[in-house]
């Protein structure tokens, strides 16, 4: 858990505006100045007309981030690397539990923070009385008292509870629709080239793909579903095809229950020569069924959780479930298809992650499908028939650490989160699938009417639960709680902020308030943060990172000034807006320029 400032500022306000600075210390004369005024003096009195000598300037206070032009970039900034902190095999020093001793109130966690007299737990987020166990407090709270602690609840682990990891599905979802019939001229290993179409720009990434799963994971379970008039499931290839075509590519129900109920594919041990010899002899015709293919691969894949999805097309889906092609007005920024939001619930519901890749030239309408990405921890890339071979075989490297991810922030009463839903001092997000790399950011704010209180107080008290379900489906939570400094913007230095954490969180903020269609709200958030970069470059060496954020944002800029709220965006954009949701600060997103 990063903050982005050492304190908490308690003045801030969305508008940017914050109490004004502390006074300037007054100016110091070499002769005080007289009660009075004297009396005119005579004429052959009076002194030269020379000019007196005027005390020195005040110096610029450069060390503080105050006066003119208050930053309006809300410095109460969290950051999370989900990734790191759900990976508990890597920190074996933490110390474990097996019971939480919940708030009854707002359901925050016993810990070092806590005061206990007299069996009884004043909750410090709520103020609740809660009646405690004296050895159970002892061991919660013991001698750490007012120190940060971060601990493990590790439950009893049942036969039933555990999972084989390799039971983990991967399933190629591939468009072999006309238009993949599209070619594109390549180089050869030579000097010559030759024209590929990106069908086989797939059969060959695929093949690729297989035989490295089968090298470093051989039991591993891998399929093959695709798609152009009709959806053909082939599974591990060994079987009878199933094919859903006509009036079954609009019936959800019936795709999801004969998609769920096939045959369980077997390890790419026992299945790659069947496996290759399917992709080989696909053929491109036809129309786009793309909503019912991914559909029914998300079916075959809720059996067993973590598994993954990997669509690869290169049209707009226009047959079936899904389809954009009658009605294009329904679809804007703020108004993603029915179909694909239900679908991305439902697989985030059952921890499958599905990722995507489209072709460059091609317009697939990514930000309405790239949803199911987003929202299952999934990647989106617009890729070349260069490129698809190593993009296929990064996204199906097992990358999956944890699934059923729920994050809750306590803070204390009079704080709340901007952008968020919850308008209360408690946050609480539903993650879903973690990956590696993973980062969240948020911000939090002290309402109006605490701030004295705020300021009253030494400290204030943070707490994070995650709770998640670990690759062999262990049931864990993790707490961390802390206390952070109260104070006002007026008195917060540059060095006192992390630029990074606030780089990080300005593009994921931008990102999502551009894919909601809120344009002007994205535009103000950046125009915020390249001001305070601008001040910040003015009162300290720029850092590397910093450019990088910098670039980022100027990448946003140039998606929020070329798009309107009703506009839906180019798949080009769209990767950008999805790559930038998903930024961190341990892994720079490469940015293209976006041509119109």
């Amino acid at each position: 858990m990063e903050f982005a400032c050492s304190h908490v500022v308690c003045n801030w306000r969305p508008d940017g505006s914050g109490a004004p600075p502390p006074p300037l210390p007054p100016r110091r004369h070499r002769k005080p100045r007289p009660s009075s005024l004297p009396l005119e003096l005579l004429p052959s009195v009076q002194p030269p007309l020379t000019p007196r000598s005027l005390p020195p300037p005040v110096p610029p206070r450069l060390d503080l981030l105050e006066g003119e032009g208050q930053s309006e970039v809300n410095f109460n900034v969290v950051s999370l690397n989900v990734a790191k902190l759900v990976d508990i095999s890597r920190d074996a020093g933490l110390e474990t539990f097996q019971s939480l001793v919940f708030c009854g109130t707002c359901r925050a966690a016993l810990s070092c923070l806590s005061s206990v007299q007299r069996n009884l737990w004043v909750c410090e987020f709520c103020g609740s009385e809660n009646g405690v166990d004296g050895g159970v407090a002892k061991v919660c709270v013991g001698q750490r008292a007012g120190v940060r602690s971060d601990d493990l609840y590790l439950p009893k682990i049942s036969d039933d509870d555990y999972q084989n990891l390799e039971d983990t599905l991967v399933i190629f979802c591939v468009d072999i629709s006309g238009s993949m019939s599209v070619t594109t001229e390549v180089s050869s290993d030579g000097s010559s080239s030759l024209h590929k179409s990106r069908l086989e720009g797939v059969q060959d990434a695929l093949q690729r793909t297989l035989m490295s799963v089968l090298q470093q994971s051989p039991h591993r379970r891998v399929a093959l579903v695709t798609f152009n008039d009709e959806v053909v499931i082939y599974g591990d290839g060994t079987g009878a095809p199933l094919t859903l075509r006509e009036w079954a590519l609009l019936d959800y129900d019936h795709i999801w229950q004969q998609a769920v109920s096939y045959r369980v594919p077997h390890c790419v041990a026992e299945t790659f020569p069947q496996l290759v010899q399917r992709v080989k002899e696909l053929r491109e015709h036809g129309a786009t069924a793309l909503g019912p293919a991914v559909l029914a691969s998300v079916a075959m894949a809720s059996r067993y959780p973590g598994s993954k999805v990997i669509l690869c097309t290169d049209g707009r889906a226009n047959i079936g479930l899904g389809e954009m092609e009658q009605a294009p007005a329904l679809s804007s920024l703020n108004q993603t298809p029915y179909f694909y939001r239900q679908l991305a619930l439902q697989a985030m519901e059952k921890e499958v992650i599905i990722s995507i890749m489209s072709f460059k030239g091609s317009d697939c309408r990514l930000a309405d499908i790239g949803t199911l990405a987003d929202a299952t921890g999934g990647r989106v890339n617009i890729v070349s028939i260069g490129t698809v071979a190593t993009e296929i075989q990064s996204i199906s490297v097992d990358n999956v650490l944890a699934t059923s991810v729920t994050l809750t922030m306590h803070a204390p009463d009079g704080v709340y989160f901007p952008f968020e839903e919850e308008n209360n001092h408690t946050l609480v997000k539903e993650i879903g699938n973690v990956t590696k790399g993973l980062e969240i950011t948020f911000q939090f704010a002290v309402k109006p009417d605490f701030k004295e209180i705020f300021l009253l107080r030494s400290s204030v008290p943070f707490q994070l639960k995650l709770s998640f379900k670990t690759r062999d489906q262990q049931r864990v939570t993790r707490v961390l709680t802390e206390q952070r400094p109260v104070t006002t913007s007026s008195w917060i230095r540059p060095s006192q902020l992390n630029m990074a954490v606030l780089g990080v969180h300005c593009a994921q903020l931008c990102a999502s308030l551009t894919m909601e269609g809120r344009i002007q709200e994205a535009q103000k958030q950046l125009k915020a943060q390249q001001d305070l970069l601008r001040r910040i470059s003015k009162l300290r060496p720029i850092k590397k990172n910093e450019s990088i954020y910098g670039n980022w944002m100027e990448a946003m800029t140039t998606i929020c000034h070329d798009t309107t709220e009703s506009q839906v965006l180019s798949d080009e954009a769209a990767e950008v807006v999805y790559h930038m949701k998903r930024a961190s600060s341990n892994n720079y997103t490469p940015i293209q320029k976006i041509t119109k």
